[in-house]
């Protein structure tokens, strides 16, 4: 087959087949160029702080463009509703949490939970010794930190006191308070820690970028096209090559025929 593609036509149909598979190349190179410029990038104004009452409401998840927004807000503590959150990340160091419940006063409507942690440490022991010691302010009081969407239930080790994660949907089944209003679906991390522990890790939420996938699913079909252009000067050699072979076997089998036999005696 490769004699038949030496020839200088087929030489020169493989020319014109990477001239095609080239051009295809660069339309994709040039799509994927396009869907990096015509990338959207989503930029959120996180570090504004807005009040809490004002932007997000109790009973639904936490939509994304509110997730690591700074707010504030006012209301009073549930003294009764503090504890400790295993297993949690301070800029790449585990440790604990110690997370209160807040009671967000809502003008006009009723009162909703918000889970506030109030700092990290490193050891158990110390989180606890931190709990036993807080001292939460009586009457109104404003608190002020990062608001990120809550977290899914924990699977294991709830029933026997290990606390995970912070999930609204856990924890308005285990706190003493019940709150009329009903509970936000995020969290807060308080921007002041409580005393004896270490502010929490909380960085500006990361930008994101919108691809535009159509560009990459056209920048794929000129690949596409570009291989197809490789293939098919394959495919003709290849059928030139078999119908020649078929010619000669179609040849050699009429020479049998009309030639007559010579017996050796």
């Amino acid at each position: 087959m490769w004699s038949v593609a030496r020839r200088p036509r087929w030489i020169g149909m493989l020319l014109l087949a990477l001239a095609l598979a080239a051009v295809f190349a660069g339309l994709s190179q040039w799509q994927l160029s396009r869907s990096i410029q015509n990338g959207t990038v989503v930029h959120r104004n996180t570090e504004t702080v807005e009040q809490l009452t004002a932007i997000e409401r109790p009973g639904r998840g936490v939509i994304d463009k509110l997730d690591g927004q700074l707010i504030w807000a006012t209301g009073h503590w549930a003294a009764a509703d503090t504890m400790v959150i295993s297993d949690r990340l301070n800029d790449g160091d585990r440790g604990y949490w110690v997370l209160a419940h807040f009671v967000v006063d809502r003008p006009g409507a009723a009162d909703a939970g918000l889970p506030v942690a109030l700092g990290w440490t490193r050891t158990q022991a110390e989180a606890k010794q931190a709990l036993s010691d807080l001292t939460l302010p009586t009457g109104e009081v404003r608190v002020s930190g990062r608001y990120n969407a809550g977290e899914a239930p924990q699977d294991s080790d709830f029933t026997h006191g290990k606390v995970s994660t912070v999930s609204a949907a856990a924890l308005i089944n285990t706190w003493k308070t019940v709150d009329p209003g009903g509970m936000y679906g995020g969290y807060v991390v308080s921007a002041d820690p409580a005393s004896g522990l270490t502010a929490i890790y909380s960085p500006i939420p990361t930008t994101d970028v919108e691809v535009n996938w159509l560009n990459i699913f056209y920048a794929a079909e000129w690949i596409v096209f570009a291989g197809f252009a490789i293939f098919l000067w394959y495919r003709l050699v290849r059928d030139a090559w078999e119908r020649e072979e078929e010619e000669k076997r179609e040849a050699a089998e009429f020479a049998d025929l009309v030639s007559p036999r010579t017996e050796v005696n």
